[in-house]
């Protein structure tokens, strides 16, 4: 096997856990400011889930559900813009109000990987202006060497095609990278790039067929604080509770 040389992050639900408290709250005040009469409950947007990007979601919902109008067909492309944009606006600033904290394990476990030197980035579908705010402001203490985001790539996951360019950026092979995701969407699109995938499973997540991780956690865990649990794969793998980045490193470049 080869030796691992780069950790690629997906940001929603594996470096915050936005997707309940976050993009949700975020989705139905806006649906508000724009005057439809409708939100997304917690099941249905862990239906909406499934559909990989916000503008996506969007499109979807409304070509399914519909927004109790009607919208034009030509003003359609025009609508879910502007509704996107003011999202993420107010998605942002629940991020840097401080009230979406960062995941159990995930500062200690990026500084790990940086002490190692391995090479860190971000691959999401969330809009790039919420990726950096996570990625340059939460976490302006980790060299990441990418984040890509949002429309980068015009296929979303579980297409592999952001791995894929994960790839370039970091100009390694596909055996020589670990991927923390936390959905099938992206353990597929992970798995599509022939890269490792670790799995830390959420509130949405943890419901979902991820066995095609070749480890499955609750968290990353912290030594001083919320412990993850082991619940698929990592035979064999050195775990009390803890993901060590150097544990994980050993194990797939064996």
């Amino acid at each position: 096997m080869a030796k691992i040389k780069a950790v690629f992050f997906d940001q929603d639900g594996v470096i915050i856990d936005t997707e309940k408290d976050g993009h949700r709250v975020a989705f139905n005040k806006t649906f508000q400011e724009f005057g439809y009469n409708f939100e997304w409950s917690v099941e249905k947007y862990h239906e909406l889930l499934q559909v990989a990007g916000g503008k996506e979601r969007m499109r979807h919902y409304l070509h399914t559900d519909g927004f109790g109008v009607d919208v034009k067909p030509e003003e359609e492309d025009d609508l879910i813009k502007a509704m996107h944009k003011r999202k993420t606006a107010i998605f942002i600033d629940l991020i840097e109000s401080g009230k979406l904290p960062l995941r159990p394990g995930v500062r200690r476990f990026m500084k790990e990987a940086m002490d190692l030197g391995l090479i860190l980035g971000v691959c999401t579908t969330s809009n790039e202006r919420s990726a950096h705010a996570v990625a340059y402001q939460i976490l302006k203490d980790i060299d990441f060497n990418f984040v890509l985001a949002g429309d980068i790539v015009s296929k979303k996951k579980p297409d592999p095609a952001i791995y894929n360019l994960g790839l370039e950026r970091a100009k390694v092979l596909p055996e020589e990278v670990i991927v923390i995701e936390d959905s099938r969407n992206g353990v597929l699109a992970a798995k599509a790039a022939s890269m490792h995938v670790v799995a830390t499973t959420n509130f949405y997540t943890e419901r979902e067929d991820l066995s095609d991780a070749d480890i499955i956690v609750t968290s990353l865990g912290d030594p001083d604080g919320e412990k993850g649990v082991l619940t698929a794969g990592g035979e064999g793998l050195d775990y009390n509770g803890v993901l060590h980045v150097r544990d994980l490193v050993e194990y797939f470049s064996q």
